[in-house]
């Protein structure tokens, strides 16, 4: 024991050495397999995992873990899976917990990692090879290899697929604190359970679904019952409760590469849903090493997996997802013509076996070298274009593992010879939005050429955080569209932002088309006409340097910057800057086509994690004083020096965007409401217990309080108390689950803002 260690800790010391030079690639690119290095302080590492498996599923504490040459130390390790673990294996999947100790450790910014054994796949590509094809059409997480080591021992070569997680959701909805779910029944979804995730109503008791759906965030058991019971209940609504169209990309999805260790299989799992910021549950897909027919429990024994019919479950009540959408004539047009689009791009013309093949190569000498695959170098090699019979794992164990190419070759030719594929849908060219340039608030319009259509819409929105909104096109002269009956459609729209993001969508008797194609995943965009601001368009307008309250996109409180446009015009901040060091003008730039709308505001996160996805700043601000200046790069545009400022109380303009800096109160992204006067002491002599609470909030007032309002996350209010006494207890019982604000005024004109969470 003492020589392993006393050789981990000089192994540790070279890696360090050389850990700046190994870890430049991002963890998930392609083309280099990743290096994952696990030392435990015993050598029993594999029976304590187990033990931990069979219990509670906690985490093994490891001394150590290196990551591309990065340590780590007091890292959580943990066995993962179901199918794909098993005591007996040699190589079971991993998930690693890099901030199980540390708090805020992290590699890349990336604290969890799910890594796939290959049970049941002698390809070791399906689950890369799935996620690649699925990113083309809704958010998907990166994927790649990595070769595991425990105690300096090489255990095999493994899939690397991202966590779905807060840095997901942030990274692709935009936030990070809605209602989030995992959708795997606990227990697992093997024969025996009773537990489903398959969005079958039961009742209005949440906790008739605790077995069947993990929770990921603090709160949402009331918005998944109350989605679930309007898509089976109140179908017509449904659209309002779930992203419509991200559904629809993944039932076609599992249906066009027979993925049935999923939503579409008999298990009904392997899938999140994300409550997103316009209150609608967004489906992600998880979990694809049984992708192209590796799941023998998905639907009959000895059926033709290559003929699996594009309807597959649409009558089951088992699947209520799949026989509403697909009851709809429009969302069935829509749902093929994804399906049509999956097979185009990828199976009818063969890229997908160009892509296989360069991985294969790319991982060929680390498949030869792990000592515990489950199959042979040889059954790798021919697993594109034969069945290999092994060890095959899930329900029917030990059945044939489709060849991918055999399998979906033939799965083309089927699907493109099926009565849905060969309908007639109608044509679309030509798409367009202007005449250009388009002003702020002017009208405009969209224009496309159909054919063989009955109805053409577009899809809009005016922020890529909303979702679009479709409307009718017209072809009757009277929209901008040229003649009547032209073959030319118009919609008028009037310009309500700084850009547009749209796409087309025609539909008739028998088939639909989306243009793009890959809509509403992909769309066009126009950018609308914007100048350069001169000294004084665009002044800093509020700061906050200590904030407890307002959440960034990753449920992170941050110092942030608001921005202000004070001209009637939309402003580019293409080449300007902002920095807190007068000596660094350059300090951090803004993204490329950042704009602001007249007379509107901007906000930018101050928080130095410019890897965050809108507007992070590479600097934090001082809450004990400092400078921030606005620049061009040679010329400063705007500046403000601040003293020390007190938690949650903003430095800011009044009046709004022309005023001079004062304290106030805080006005995240609006017009700033003027000035307070706060201590710090008076602040602490408020008290809010319990918080969280699943009934009442208690406020024990130790100064005059006049006045006591709630608002929602979306600016409802909620609750108000206009006489409140030292104690003032607040029902909650009858709130949803969720985020709520509390405003406290004061007798001294002070407004105290404090956040409680409803559980």
């Amino acid at each position: 024991m003492k020589n392993l260690y006393k050789n981990f800790l000089t192994a540790l010391a070279l890696i360090m050495i050389n850990a700046p030079l190994l870890s430049q690639n991002d963890f998930y690119e392609d083309t280099n397999i990743q290096s994952i290095e696990i030392f435990f302080g015993f050598s029993n590492w594999d029976y304590r995992l187990d033990t931990a498996k069979s219990g509670a599923e906690g985490y093994l504490l490891a001394d150590s873990v290196r990551i591309n040459g990065t340590a780590f130390d007091s890292v959580g390790v943990k066995y993962k899976g179901n199918s794909s673990y098993n005591a007996n294996n040699q190589k079971n999947p991993f998930h690693i917990k890099i901030d199980w100790v540390h708090n805020n450790a992290h590699y890349q910014h990336y604290t969890d990692i799910k890594l796939g054994n290959g049970f049941s796949d002698p390809s070791f590509i399906r689950e890369y090879l799935s996620y690649q094809i699925l990113g083309q059409y809704m958010d998907s997480p990166k994927s790649n290899f990595a070769n595991v080591y425990i105690n300096g021992q090489l255990r095999g070569l493994y899939s690397n697929a991202q966590s779905i997680d807060e840095r997901f959701n942030g990274d692709h909805y935009y936030s990070a604190d809605g209602s989030f779910f995992k959708c795997n029944p606990i227990g697992g979804a093997g024969p025996g359970s009773s537990a489903s995730p398959n969005l079958a109503w039961i009742n209005t008791d949440s906790a008739s679904y605790y077995n069947s759906y993990e929770l990921q965030s603090d709160f949402g058991w009331t918005d998944i019952v109350r989605m679930i019971d309007t898509l089976n209940n109140f179908t017509s609504a449904f659209e309002n409760n779930m992203d419509i169209d991200r559904a629809l990309w993944m039932l076609a999805y599992n249906v066009a590469l027979v993925n049935l260790d999923s939503y579409s299989g008999q298990f009904k799992q392997n899938y999140y849903l994300y409550k997103d910021l316009n209150s609608r549950f967004v489906p992600t897909i998880w979990d694809l090493n049984m992708s192209f027919g590796g799941f023998p429990g998905g639907q009959t024994p000895g059926s033709n997996q290559a003929n699996l019919s594009v309807n597959y479950n649409s009558t089951d009540a088992a699947h209520p997802l799949i026989v509403k959408l697909l009851a709809n004539p429009t969302f069935k047009k829509m749902y093929i013509a994804h399906m049509k689009t999956i097979m185009n791009e990828n199976f009818a013309n063969g890229v997908y076996i160009d892509s296989a093949n360069v991985m294969m190569a790319n991982i060929r000498n680390a498949v030869n070298a792990d000592p515990y695959k489950f199959f042979t170098y040889a059954q790798f090699q021919s697993s594109l274009t034969s069945n290999t019979t092994g060890t095959g794992g899930g329900p029917g164990g030990g059945s044939s593992i489709p060849g991918i190419q055999l399998l979906m070759d033939a799965r083309n030719t089927y699907l493109q010879n099926t009565t849905e594929f060969q309908q007639s849908a109608p044509t679309l060219t030509n798409p367009n939005a202007g005449p250009l340039p388009i002003s702020f608030g002017s009208t405009f319009h969209f224009y496309v050429e159909a054919s063989n259509a009955s109805e053409v819409w577009v899809g809009y929105r005016f922020d890529k955080t909303k979702r679009f909104f479709k409307f009718p096109m017209f072809d009757d002269g009277m929209h901008d569209d040229g003649s009547a009956n032209d073959g030319v459609y118009g919609a008028e729209a009037i310009a309500n932002g700084t850009y547009v993001q749209y796409y087309f969508y025609a539909q008739n008797s028998n088939a639909g088309i989306f243009l793009p194609a890959r809509a509403e995943h992909e769309y066009l965009e126009v950018y609308f006409d914007s100048t350069l601001p001169n000294p004084g368009d665009i002044v800093i307008n509020e700061i906050l340097t200590s904030n407890n309250v307002q959440l960034d996109e990753y449920a992170e409180s941050n110092d942030w910057i608001e921005l202000y446009n004070n001209t009637d015009e939309i402003k580019s901040l293409d080449g300007l800057f902002l920095t807190d060091d007068i000596t660094l003008p350059n300090k951090w730039s803004f993204p490329i086509n950042t704009r602001i709308a007249p007379h509107d505001f901007l906000i930018i996160w101050a928080d130095d994690d410019e890897w965050q996805v809108i507007r992070h700043a590479n600097f934090n601000l001082s809450s004990l004083g400092g400078s921030l200046y606005l620049t061009n790069g040679t010329q400063y545009l705007d500046q403000v020096t601040y003293g020390s400022q007190t938690p949650d109380i903003s430095f800011g303009r009044f009046p709004n965007g022309t005023g001079m800096f004062q304290t106030m109160s805080t006005t995240f992204d609006g017009n700033n409401s003027g000035t307070i006067d706060t201590e710090e002491v008076e602040r602490e002599q408020i008290t809010i217990y319990p918080n969280p609470s699943a009934d009442y909030f208690h406020l024990q007032l130790d100064h005059n309080v006049n006045r006591i309002l709630v608002f929602n996350t979306t600016g409802e209010l909620i609750y108000q108390n206009n006489q409140p006494q030292g104690h003032c207890p607040i029902n909650a019982q009858h709130w949803s689950d969720g985020v709520y604000f509390i405003s406290i005024y004061t007798s001294n004109g002070e407004v105290i803002h404090k956040k409680v969470v409803k559980q």
